[in-house]
């Protein structure tokens, strides 16, 4: 069976990667960035000039994009090469909508399809330890498990097509509102002569220890914002809860907050860091 990989972002790259290193078979791969598919070629993997030409080589065929254009894009441009031998899984972070209108569009070829966005970030995808959240019939996530056990090691079922996605969505709000109350509440500390290290160390003894606050801590109080995931991806993340939210007709004043943070974030050119750089604009500067 045979694997194409489209997208070698900054997780895409290292997701790619474990497939070449586990896989028995050939992986093909492509990106727009040459030097991408470059790297991975040197691992192993088989270069493509195009998407096109992945599909028309590959029986399983990833995607790893950023938006929902993107993947509407990229499916709609291998459409005529997809039928009953391919099985197509999208691990990108997109609009739940967008995904069932893709996977409406794919399943009239005959073809398989899941969506299976993943949450940790970069040290994780590295070491195949990511979490997966899939939405598809029962039947092609049973074929796709042992490709996705190649990235990650907890990997859920969470029904239908889009429902991967809706997790997705709801894990991101999660975090980026615990996110916001360690911005602020380490702000205040602060403020009040408490360092960062004997904060954290303090939440760690009650019911406020969180995983957010414990693996970054260290690159806050350092302010080292190098980028394991970037403010504009969780950007895009908290945007699409504001609309799912809409859409489901539920209020979210916390997520509505967030947002607030994170459109000023984009505003003040922090797109490109790590989203634990939004501490910045709680604490004004």
């Amino acid at each position: 069976m045979t694997i194409g990989f489209i997208g070698l972002g900054i997780m895409g790259e290292s997701m790619c990667a474990n497939i070449v290193k586990k896989h028995n078979d050939t992986v093909f791969c492509f990106d727009m960035v040459k030097a991408k598919v470059e790297e991975l070629a040197a691992l192993g993997a088989v270069a493509c000039a195009d998407n096109v030409e992945l599909a028309e080589k590959s029986d399983v065929i990833i995607s790893m994009v950023p938006k929902s254009e993107h993947s509407k894009a990229v499916y709609t441009q291998i459409l005529p090469k997809l039928g009953k031998s391919k099985i197509c899984i999208d691990m990108s972070t997109i609009d739940p909508s967008v995904s069932i209108e893709i996977s409406n569009m794919v399943k009239q070829t005959g073809a398989r399809f899941a969506d299976a966005p993943v949450v940790k970030s970069k040290p994780a995808a590295i070491a195949g330890k990511l979490g997966i959240y899939v939405g598809s019939d029962d039947e092609t996530y049973d074929l796709i498990k042992p490709i996705l056990a190649y990235m990650g090691e907890n990997i859920i079922h969470m029904g239908p097509n889009g429902k991967g996605l809706v997790m997705k969505i709801l894990h991101n709000a999660l975090v980026s509102q615990i996110q916001n109350g360690v911005n602020e509440t380490i702000t205040l500390a602060l403020a009040n002569g408490i360092d960062i290290q004997n904060f954290a160390r303090a939440i760690s003894y009650g019911g406020g220890q969180n995983f957010y606050l414990d693996s970054k801590k260290d690159v806050i109080e350092k302010s080292d914002f190098t980028t394991a995931f970037s403010v504009e991806n969780m950007h895009k993340d908290v945007h699409i809860c504001q609309t799912l939210a809409k859409e489901s007709k539920v209020a979210m004043p916390g997520e509505d907050n967030v947002i607030r943070v994170y459109d000023k974030a984009m505003e003040c050119g922090y797109g490109k860091e790590d989203f634990s750089a939004t501490i910045k604009v709680v604490r004004g500067k």
